[in-house]
């Protein structure tokens, strides 16, 4: 009872606090935005009468100046735009005309108005009316509003012109669009002639602040109602609260409006209201823990004793239900085990068996389509080599069947003394039909003298066409392809295999079986695992490396033969 009654008063505090603390806050932090809003409007209309004081004093010093009143007076205009557009980017004005007394324009920085009429234009007729410079809104077939000042040019109590000078008051609203405010001007009539809301534009406050589309602008400004500003709103814009500022602009008897949202004073407010309730909530909390802590230790004690009987029996049935199941699935498992073995074995030999019957298959495609097109054109003689070429291609898929037939018995039966420079000039001789096909250029250093090694030739070839075909898809899509092949000799017979493809990312699985980065259906992965499997029976190591430039190295060391190698044999 005691501890209801506690919490019970400690509830009504906290909503008593909380109540006070928001309508204190929000008066503060809303005349804070409100002094901050005031001080941005005037930053605004600073920037007006700045703009405008700018380029009020332009069409006076132009009509005294002694070049445009002689190409009026001589009715030479060849270099006035020049002058113009020269004068334009100095003073930052948006664009200046020159009109002659009839109102057509004879120069100006945009050259397509050369040759326009302007003689019932506002800024022209009252120009002709006034003594000094006038500043006129013309409103164009677009709607859009143009502002410029005006001055006549005369000589010798003779009419010759008008210089006209738009100012560019646009660009202030492009920059007020990038803040939260929403921004209007009126003139002295109320009309708004500048709004960050284009349609705005050419109407009345009041029909301003009765648009029923929502604009992009306004969007920001009113994303909080005013309920919570413990103050009644002063104005609703598109059914939204905001708070409205006006400000007049020493100009022409201008006005300048500001709608400011309120998220800014919920945001804070809301971050000190939920600190408080925060801190009620954890006093509450450690009120009702404090008066109920001997009653909970006592019964924790008890469920904590049946809680550890609970798991010591949930874990017991666990371990024997595991057991059984262990035991199941181990008996499983053993009669598995041989199948699982040799449907591995037999993946591994038919996956061989592709790879290494891909290259000649292709090259046999190639030479078959050779021989047809050449029997075509009756050319029989030239295409017995593409035959020739066919069978050969045929024996050595023979002999690769034969040597994975023995897959399981490896041993150095077929070795016998091998040339280096004719294994490699064969395997560039059966990739000759691709190499033709994707244009990839082929470098190849070989000494004059033989390199010698011992080993079985066709598996021999086997790893150089494996290293040629890695070596052309990883320039497949670069372009100049080029594939460097450099055969040198020292302690050991070096060959090795440069491209200048993307060069290798992973060079821990690079070896690995059936690892490969190339798309499903281009490859399995197995030629660099059988080739540096064929090196390794050779005695010799095949490695792989990035090169400093772009692309991948791939070097071959074999053992040399040499006499005193026989007779050591």
């Amino acid at each position: 009872m005691v501890a209801r009654s506690v919490a019970v008063v400690l509830a009504l505090v906290a909503v008593a606090v909380v109540w006070v603390t928001n309508i204190w806050l929000t008066d503060r932090f809303t005349e804070t935005t409100r002094n901050r809003a005031e001080l941005r409007l005037s930053l605004y209309s600073n920037a007006i009468v700045s703009e405008l004081q700018r380029n009020s004093v332009v069409p006076l010093l132009l009509s005294r100046d002694p070049v445009i009143i002689s190409a009026l007076s001589n009715d030479d205009h060849l270099a006035t735009s020049q002058r113009l557009i020269s004068l334009r980017e100095e003073i930052g004005a948006a664009s200046m005309q020159l009109l002659n007394e009839s109102g057509r324009t004879v120069a100006a920085t945009d050259r397509t108005k050369l040759g326009t009429q302007h003689r019932n234009a506002p800024y022209f007729v009252e120009a002709l009316r006034a003594n000094g410079t006038v500043f006129t809104i013309t409103e164009t077939e677009s709607g859009r509003l143009d502002f410029a000042f005006s001055r006549l040019i005369e000589f010798d109590q003779r009419v010759l012109g008008v210089m006209v000078v738009e100012v560019d008051l646009r660009k202030l609203e492009t920059r007020w669009s990038g803040g939260s405010d929403a921004i209007m001007v009126t003139d002295s009539a109320g009309k708004v002639i500048l709004a960050t809301e284009p349609r705005w534009r050419s109407r009345t406050l009041t029909e301003a602040l009765d648009a029923q589309s929502a604009p992009t602008a306004i969007s920001r400004a009113i994303q909080a109602t005013g309920e919570w500003t413990g103050r009644a709103p002063e104005t609703y814009l598109l059914g939204e609260a905001v708070l409205e500022l006006e400000m007049l602009v020493p100009f022409r008897g201008w006005r300048l409006y500001s709608f400011v949202t309120y998220s800014s004073v919920r945001e804070r407010v809301n971050a000190v209201l939920a600190l408080e309730i925060m801190t009620f909530a954890i006093l509450i909390a450690l009120g009702f823990y404090l008066l109920s802590r001997r009653a909970v230790s006592t019964s924790a004690i008890f469920q904590r004793e049946s809680a550890e009987l609970r798991l010591l029996n949930e874990r017991l049935q666990q371990e024997i239900a595991e057991r059984e199941r262990v035991e199941k699935t181990l008996e499983q498992a053993e009669q598995t085990l041989a199948q699982s073995q040799k449907l591995a074995a037999l993946g591994e030999m038919s996956a061989a068996v592709s790879h290494e019957l891909n290259q000649p298959l292709a090259a046999m495609k190639t030479y078959l389509a050779g021989a047809r097109l050449l029997l075509q054109r009756k050319r029989p003689d030239e295409s017995l080599s593409s035959f020739a070429r066919i069978d050969d291609l045929i024996d050595r898929m023979g002999k690769i069947t034969r040597q994975l037939k023995s897959f399981a018995r490896k041993g150095e039966d077929a070795f016998q003394i091998v040339d280096l420079r004719e294994a490699l000039s064969a395997a560039l001789a059966i990739m000759e039909p691709q190499i033709k096909q994707e244009f990839v250029k082929i470098e190849r250093n070989m000494p004059k003298q033989p390199v010698l090694v011992m080993g079985d030739r066709i598996r021999l070839e086997q790893v150089i066409v494996n290293l040629l075909r890695n070596a052309m898809d990883a320039t497949a899509g670069t372009p100049n392809p080029v594939v460097e092949i450099d055969l040198t000799t020292g302690e050991t017979a070096r060959l090795s295999v440069r491209d200048n493809g993307p060069g290798i990312t992973d060079f821990e699985q690079i070896f690995e079986p059936f690892y490969t980065t190339k798309r499903p259906g281009d490859g399995v992965g197995l030629g660099l695992a059988i080739s540096s499997g064929i090196v390794s029976d050779h005695g010799g190591r095949l490695m792989a490396r990035n090169r400093t430039s772009r692309g991948a190295v791939f070097e071959m060391r074999l053992p040399l033969w040499t006499a005193d190698s026989q007779a050591a044999e």
